[in-house]
């Protein structure tokens, strides 16, 4: 058994774009990436503010300019490099941040329970 689980592959998403994932087995809550040229943040699915998933339609986690995530229900806005709010009713809280590692191959890992 492992404590990492497979992720995607790096180029599974596109630079500057989005996509979401499930949780681990049993889990309600998933996780979502975020891709800046060859880096990945990661991060719960969930607002800090009530815990509602942040997109309504799949993958669509982030502003019309790629440059904020947003959450769908209270359109509280985070900064994609460290999850921190910057406006909104949980405004100087962050997102649940997930450490990911980009292996040789270009394969995205992160904790097995991350999202548990």
């Amino acid at each position: 058994m492992t404590d990492e689980r497979r992720l995607c592959r790096l180029d599974e998403i596109a630079d500057g774009q989005a996509r979401g994932f499930p949780g681990p087995e049993g889990s309600f809550i998933g996780l979502f990436a975020v891709r800046r040229g060859g880096a990945v943040h990661v991060y719960v699915n969930s607002c800090p503010h009530v815990g509602v998933a942040l997109e309504m339609m799949p993958d669509r986690f982030l502003d019309g300019a790629g440059e904020h995530i947003v959450c769908a229900v209270h359109g509280a806005r985070f900064q994609v490099e460290d999850g921190f709010c910057l406006s909104g009713p949980c405004a100087g809280d962050s997102l649940e941040a997930v450490p990911a590692r980009i292996d040789a191959a270009g394969v995205v890992w992160v904790p097995a329970d991350a999202g548990a």
